[in-house]
């Protein structure tokens, strides 16, 4: 684990618990105050070092304070480059766009309008089902099974989680909830029941304006869709008339080893919803990836003070430059991925559990909420941090950074390993590893 360089300031940090809302969460999972961080590493006010497979959620694929994109953004702040604009033309916006095209669009032989809205995954989503419903005239939307797509009102109409549903629960409506790929087991092909309620006219289901899916469900418990379903998902849609919604905001940019987590089954959505890594730096940024016959909008129709962050334009032309110009670093994602799916299937077949998920957004669904929490305090005290997922948070979630080293990646494995077994063995095994 590489060292981290003294912040500029020794100032002490006072703790305010007190005074922030009792909304917060990931404090509760990981009570430490951390001070600064470089790659795969969070260091606290007092030096301890941990290792970070969490990463933001997803937002750091490209590591904490990754000096590439970090030397780009300090050079663009020396140099007087615009920060804040609304959204007009900027320098900072053009040449990310242009290197988007470049980079991302024409190799995958793609074409779609590029559509900045407020910087967060939820703001995007919320665009893209106002857009989908203004395109189509209808107002009803199919979400899945164990969906999360964000916590402002209209997406967590989408969102199937009962606890984050449950603050405005009689609000959220205009929605149909169907069953993911998987979610009646694998002998049922759920996209059967999709086709069939949208081809009867007595189904009760109101012939939607869109499908919102991921491919792969990040904190509905790593679930993966296949590339049929996908497929068929796709053509069910276009022949009714519905757009397709892929929220690639936490399985995007990378995660799965290719920059967007529908390209193995081919798929063209009619919208993709990006943010997260889409800055590379924990800069916020969204995006919408729109067809070009669907962009409707009127000028300011969907709006927003921060829709357009040109720091994060900076450091995501930056990610495109490094790391999209050729395939090495996508397949150096895949092959860290399978050492993330040998490490995680040995763990299952040992102690227990089920690996789930796929590239580097896997997990070990340990089939109980209890225990999963206990492997993510013992991995806390043993100086890594992860998360659990799932409708019962029994999944013990691997979100490391993209960049991380095998040193690092290999040291990570080993801690929750170790820990994945202490919860099998009573205890006196578990006061040890404390």
């Amino acid at each position: 684990m590489k060292h981290i360089q003294p912040p500029l300031s020794d100032t002490k940090v006072v703790a305010v618990t007190g005074l922030e809302s009792e909304v917060r969460s990931y404090c509760r999972s990981f009570p430490a105050t951390f001070a600064r961080a470089a790659g795969s590493i969070l260091e606290t006010d007092g030096g301890e070092r941990y290792l970070d497979f969490l990463a933001g959620c997803g937002a750091l694929n490209y590591g904490h304070n990754n000096p590439l994109l970090r030397h780009r953004l300090t050079r663009y702040l020396e140099d007087d480059g615009i920060s804040m604009s609304l959204d007009m033309e900027t320098v900072s916006k053009a040449a990310f766009m242009d290197l988007f095209r470049l980079r991302i669009m024409i190799p995958r032989n793609l074409d779609y309008k590029l559509q900045f809205p407020g910087p967060t995954g939820a703001n995007a989503v919320e665009a893209a089902v106002k857009l989908a419903r203004k395109v189509t005239g209808r107002t009803n939307v199919i979400a899945f099974t164990n969906a999360f797509h964000g916590c402002t009102q209209g997406a967590l109409s989408l969102t199937a989680n009962a606890h984050h549903r449950s603050s405005s629960s009689a609000l959220l409506n205009q929605v149909t909830r169907l069953p993911y790929d998987g979610y009646l087991g694998a002998d049922v092909d759920t996209a059967d029941i999709v086709e069939k309620l949208l081809a009867d006219g007595s189904s009760g289901v109101d012939k939607p304006a869109a499908i919102i899916l991921e491919t792969v469900q990040g904190e509905g418990g790593l679930n993966r869709a296949s590339a049929a379903w996908l497929r068929r998902i796709r053509r069910i849609a276009s022949d009714h008339g519905v757009l397709v919604i892929v929220d690639d905001i936490q399985a995007g940019c990378g995660r799965l080893g290719t920059f967007f987590s529908f390209e193995h089954a081919g798929l063209q959505p009619d919208i993709v919803v990006l943010s997260k890594s889409l800055s590379g730096f924990g800069q916020p940024l969204a995006m919408l990836m729109i067809a070009p016959q669907w962009d409707a909008w009127k000028p300011g129709e969907h709006n927003g003070t921060f829709r357009g962050n040109n720091l994060a334009f900076v450091t995501a032309a930056a990610t495109l430059e490094a790391y999209w110009s050729d395939a090495l670093f996508a397949s150096e994602v895949v092959r860290k991925g399978g050492l993330v799916t040998h490490a995680l299937d040995a763990m299952a077949a040992d102690y227990g559990g089920m690996r789930k998920g796929a590239g580097m957004m896997q997990g070990l669904d340990v089939r109980d909420g209890k225990r999963a929490a206990q492997i993510r305090e013992l991995c806390f005290h043993n100086r890594l941090i992860l998360e659990t997922c799932g409708p019962d948070e029994t999944v013990v979630k691997l979100l490391p950074p993209l960049t991380i080293d095998d040193g690092d990646l290999s040291h990570g494995l080993a801690v929750l390993k170790r820990c994945v077994a202490a919860t099998c063995a009573g205890p006196a095994r578990l006061a040890s590893i404390h």
